[in-house]
């Protein structure tokens, strides 16, 4: 059983009050009720808040420089901004990127402007700032330069992609974790002893039923604190006692929300391990990340072009059946489609994880485009050109062309690539599965050639 303790803020009255009236609030949401108010009430992003750490020291010691704080949904990163404001003797403004025109971000600057030369500072805070278009963006810009403002970003997408390129020099990235299971049941717990979360019941809950809502919430503080609310308002009440067991809890939970964003940087990081895994021949891992992108509603069908791709690319000649399976399963993704295709995915993706591997044919790829680059539009040699015409043939074209089914070993002496290339070589082939095939026939060739050079 979790007493409600009675909360009450010691030391220095925090400054801009206003941040925090939400806690006036008792039908705003428990999440909302309980936010922390200082840093000794913040939960989880030790990496960055335990004492010694940069975040901690500039923020005790009041040294803020503009910054962006990049994590996933619900780790705290509104909360942090809004401590931070509280703690710092600056002015806290907030701007919406659904809402704020560049008309809007030049006003206030304007007044940020006035208020550093009379010696006050301003932070202004933008949750989503990945939301803010280029323009607005570089409405910032030449304020944050000239220190007019301090600014605190939040996003949930990598600030590589989404901010400006000069915006973000001028910000220190700090990345926020999911929150660890313990560090959400403590959460929790705080929530339970809050004067500002039910102070008016007398909660019963299990240890067990927190660890679980923990497991639940994924990481996301914010989906913790809601769950539990959810579980007290549906638990077992007797007066002022609430029961919650895990059959209520059951009861109330659906499937638990996976962070898969088909746009974002977490497409781009599970379908990386898809790959790598398959390319480490780890099975187990590959199946696994396969799964994520299915049930993170990824397009079969990306998957499967993905899965054609690695065939050529990390097996090759290896397994000459790799790039078969990969474009029947693509197929039978377009005929069929999710959820029956899941099991032909699966399927294809242990095939490719433990055939054998060859990366000769990407290299051969990667070098020869080099040689592209390089030289230019070398010239086809004359003697493999075609001369449908009699001014070609007048001209040379097919002279001396030798044809290699006329030959005993089905090979000539004539040379086919153009002379400033002449002894570039780009398939290496390995001694991987049937590559070792192609390993030995190469072999004879050069062996052949060397016997049958006539220069």
């Amino acid at each position: 059983m979790f007493s409600n303790l009675h909360y009450e803020e010691g030391g220095n009255h925090l400054k801009q009050t206003s941040i925090f009236d939400q806690n006036e609030n008792n039908n705003a949401p428990l999440a909302y009720r309980v936010r922390p108010q200082k840093l000794a009430e913040f939960f989880g992003q030790t990496h960055l808040l335990a004492p010694g750490k940069v975040l901690r020291e500039l923020i005790d010691n009041d040294q803020l420089t503009s910054m962006i704080f990049w994590g996933p949904p619900g780790v705290g990163k509104t909360t942090l901004a809004r401590i931070i404001a509280a703690q710092t003797k600056a002015h806290f403004l907030t701007f919406s990127a659904v809402t704020t025109s560049i008309k809007d971000i030049k006003s206030i600057m304007k007044d940020a402007e006035e208020a550093r030369e009379m010696g006050e500072r301003t932070i202004v805070f933008v949750d989503e700032i990945h939301r803010f278009n280029k323009a607005q963006q570089d409405a910032f810009l030449p304020y944050v330069e000239k220190g007019s403002i301090i600014l605190i970003g939040a996003t949930t997408e990598n600030p590589s992609f989404e901010l400006n390129s000069a915006l973000l020099s001028r910000c220190k990235v700090f990345v926020l974790q999911e929150l660890k299971p313990d560090e959400l049941v403590d959460l929790l717990k705080h929530a339970l002893n809050s004067s500002q979360g039910f102070p008016e019941l007398a909660i019963h809950i299990s240890q067990e039923t927190l660890q679980e809502i923990a497991a639940f919430a994924n990481g996301d503080g914010r989906n913790a604190l809601n769950t539990l609310e959810m579980a007290i308002l549906n638990g077992k009440r007797e007066g002022k006692d609430v029961t919650v067991d895990q059959q209520t809890l059951h009861q109330l939970l659906g499937k638990k929300s996976l962070r898969y964003d088909k746009k974002g940087e977490e497409h781009y990081n599970i379908i990386s391990a898809l790959h790598k895994s398959m390319r480490n021949s780890d099975v187990n891992a590959a199946v696994y990340w396969l799964s994520r992108v299915i049930d993170g509603g990824e397009d079969p069908l990306y998957i499967a072009r993905r899965l054609v791709r690695f065939a050529s690319e990390d097996i090759g000649l290896a397994d000459t059946n790799a790039l078969n399976v990969a474009v029947n399963v693509f197929q039978a993704c377009q005929f069929i489609g999710l959820p029956e295709c899941d099991v032909h995915l699966t399927e294809a993706v242990i095939y490719l994880a433990l055939a054998p591997k060859s990366n000769a044919a990407y290299k051969a790829r990667l070098t020869s485009k080099k040689d592209v680059r390089s030289y230019g539009n070398l010239l086809v040699p004359l003697q493999i050109r075609n001369a449908p015409t009699k001014l070609m043939d007048d001209l040379g074209y097919g002279e001396n062309y030798q044809y290699a089914h006329k030959s005993k070993d089905k090979l000539t002496s004539m040379e086919t690539a153009p002379p400033e290339i002449k002894g570039h070589e780009y398939y290496e082939p390995t001694n991987q599965g049937k590559e070792a095939r192609f390993k030995q026939r190469l072999e004879y060739i050069k062996k052949w050639h060397k016997s049958h050079d006539n220069s």
